[in-house]
């Protein structure tokens, strides 16, 4: 993952189980996630869902004062994007074994990492992350699901560890995103029809 560029990046639980089986793991899932990754990327939209989730993140640009500290853990990647996240899965996997006395992989083994490359792919990443609950057929209207991003964009004045100014550089305002929103919803509920 390089420093600068945007990621949609993306997992699955192992086979048909879960990563959230309560409320409070979906809390713990953000608090980790925090943690591990708030210093080494800037996040612009989430979701999780019962068995997978949606980041779109950017590297952030300096990550010069993780030099010396990928140097001494011996790792198998340099790399502080991919350690921060591979440490953030470990965490809460363990987490998760302990709490439901389980063993072994909570997610499928390689986490997806798209690089964002064009204008067009932020904006479609963005749109479809915040679908994804509709996608699944878990709410009809995207502002029903709690664990997505979008309620943090509704709320602008309310803190949050977002960068949501980025999204800026994409669309003229939330208004539009709004508009965009309601037009791909539509599209995907026609395809389905026919």
């Amino acid at each position: 993952m390089e420093s600068g560029q945007s990621y949609h990046i993306f997992n699955h639980a192992n086979g048909a189980e879960n990563l959230f089986r309560e409320k409070e793991n979906y809390r713990f899932f953000l608090q980790q996630y925090n943690k591990y990754l708030e210093k080494v990327v800037d996040t612009y939209a989430y979701c999780l869902m019962p068995n997978h989730f949606h980041f779109l993140v950017g590297v952030r640009e300096d990550l010069s004062g993780f030099q010396n500290l990928t140097g001494l853990i011996k790792h198998p990647s340099k790399n502080p994007a991919i350690k921060g996240f591979a440490d953030f899965f470990n965490s809460y996997t363990k987490a998760i074994n302990k709490r439901f006395e389980r063993k072994g992989n909570l997610f499928v083994r390689a986490f997806k990492r798209t690089p964002i490359l064009s204008e067009q792919q932020w904006q479609e990443t963005f749109l479809y992350i915040h679908l994804n609950p509709v996608i699944h057929g878990f709410v009809k209207n995207h502002p029903d699901w709690k664990w997505t991003s979008w309620h943090e964009y509704q709320n602008s004045g309310q803190p949050s560890k977002l960068n949501r100014e980025y999204f800026l550089n994409f669309f003229d305002d939330l208004a539009q995103v709004e508009n965009l929103m309601e037009i791909k919803k539509e599209w995907l509920i026609n395809k389905d029809l026919e």
